[in-house]
């Protein structure tokens, strides 16, 4: 937190920040946007290009369709208009991972526009205007050989144009965001939305998803805008974030000099925390954007819109409002199981097998020794080989008495381990809880003969001493005896 913030709230105190993010999604199609070259990633360099997509003379651009409705998808998630009709542009500027030495992309008549995104900041909500939607093809990609992989301390640059033309969407927003820590909230509310959709991977470590974040400066409650520049190289929520703030601090600095902050591209560097300048920023009149020639204008049909529309699921959004209402989960509960795509189906299945009274307890062992468990052995839950189903036998296990919550604990130590059945591990080990009174009167009278001074103790109004007596039987039982029961049994014979 720097000194021209509030330490308290976190806002910006005498400058305002003023944010808007540029993401890149690349589609999770099987072919690239205008050609039918593989999607692969870590493929070989340079195995998966054609003359379409490396743009040798007299070839042809086809619009792949899985891609725009995939888009179209991600344009109504966040509450965007479909424009009726949209054509593609050629961008222009000339780079080495661009082997047209023109990208196309969507200018003046995107795909979607006028959209929103609520995002959840806890003590409250900002809505973040999405501009628009559009589509585009990725570019190739610069390798910077050297021990650090930085640009500016390569020795040479090489390039793999398997990524060329892999089908991207950028989505942009209005200057609407105002902290960096709203930035970071909104693009992983972004990533989870797009994830409940399966239209792409999201890994920020592939490169699937990559966002550009413009900042500029205003003094606090002021209507004109400052200078923006825009952070490039923000792969991670964490950069995003303290990236920001670092410009947010640099521009700061140069209005209190009294200079002036220039309209530049800047490099993100996670190494120093630090932003540099790459170049100024360009217009998009230095693009010199024409129409492509090669491709129609894609024209929208209402009734394939709805279509798509249909297919949407229910969002994270949806669901912690379902979580909350119905099932009357604890809000962080409800947010963080709904804040991952797995977890959230994982936990609907457990709603379809357990009664509504025991679905706490499964938000509970998910969102506890289950979540304690995928983060140890760096798991996703469908990959931890504990069925909804088995956790659920679990539980009703343990509500109907069978085990108690101590040994329960270690039943799931096992399952997550031998992968086996609860209902195998216990009957192996022998676990079932004991809730037999006859024998476990027996025992407690054995503690209570064995413990006189702690009986003493009891009588005398002493009530916390009984739990060590129960803890005896405990013991003496191995963890199984029913505690419930036992207390019940305990409190009635040191009454007499």
């Amino acid at each position: 937190m720097n000194k021209y913030m509030n330490n308290n709230t976190g806002e910006m105190a005498k400058y305002e920040a003023v944010i808007g993010l540029e993401t890149h999604v690349e589609l999770s199609t099987n072919t690239k946007m205008f050609c039918g070259c593989a999607l692969s990633f870590g493929a070989e360099p340079n195995t998966r290009t054609c003359p379409v997509c490396l743009g040798l003379p007299g070839t042809l651009p086809v619009i792949n369709s899985k891609a725009v409705q995939f888009a179209i998808k991600t344009a109504l998630a966040l509450n965007c208009s479909i424009n009726k009709s949209s054509i593609f542009h050629r961008k222009n500027y000339f780079y080495a991972d661009m082997p047209k030495n023109y990208q196309i992309s969507q200018y003046n008549r995107p795909l979607a526009s006028n959209g929103f995104l609520d995002v959840d900041m806890g003590s409250y909500v900002r809505r973040v205007g999405i501009t628009r939607v559009h589509m585009e093809e990725d570019t190739g990609k610069l390798i910077h050989t050297g021990s650090s992989g930085r640009i500016s301390e390569s020795d040479a640059s090489i390039v793999d144009y398997n990524r060329a033309g892999t089908p991207l969407i950028e989505i942009v927003t209005e200057p609407d965001i105002r902290t960096p820590a709203e930035a970071k909230e909104y693009l992983i509310a972004l990533r989870n939305i797009i994830l409940y959709l399966d239209v792409s991977d999201c890994s920020m470590e592939q490169g699937s998803l990559r966002c550009d974040a413009n900042i500029s400066l205003k003094p606090a409650g002021a209507k004109s805008m400052g200078t923006k520049t825009e952070i490039k190289n923000l792969n991670s929520f964490r950069f995003i974030q303290r990236g920001l703030e670092y410009e947010y601090k640099r521009q700061a600095g140069l209005l209190e000099e009294g200079k002036k902050v220039l309209q530049q591209t800047r490099h993100y560097d996670h190494l120093t925390d630090t932003t540099s300048a790459l170049r100024l920023k360009e217009e998009a009149h230095d693009y010199r954007y024409f129409p492509d020639p090669d491709l129609v204008p894609l024209i929208m049909d209402k009734d394939a819109v709805q279509d798509i529309k249909r297919e949407i699921p229910e969002l994270p959004g949806e669901k912690i409002k379902r979580y909350l209402e119905v099932f009357g989960l604890p809000d962080e509960t409800a947010r963080l199981i709904a804040s991952d795509k797995d977890t959230a189906q994982y936990f609907d299945r457990c709603a379809n097998i357990l009664g509504p009274g025991k679905l706490k307890a499964a938000a509970n062992w998910i969102t506890g020794d289950f979540a304690a468990y995928l983060n140890k052995e760096s798991l996703k839950i469908k990959q931890s080989g504990i069925s909804a189903e088995s956790l659920c036998s679990l539980i009703e296990m343990i509500e109907g008495g069978r085990i108690s919550s101590k040994i329960a604990k270690s039943v799931f130590e096992e399952m997550a381990q031998s992968k086996k059945e609860p209902q195998d591990i216990i009957m192996e080990h022998n676990l079932e809880q004991v809730s037999d009174e006859g024998e476990l009167s027996k025992i407690i009278d054995e503690v209570i003969a064995a413990n006189d001074e702690v009986v003493q103790q009891v009588k005398d109004g002493k009530d916390k001493a009984i739990g060590f007596l129960i803890g005896q039987v405990m013991a003496k039982t191995k963890g199984k005896a029913n505690p419930a029961l036992v207390n019940g049994i305990m409190s009635k014979k040191l009454k007499k």
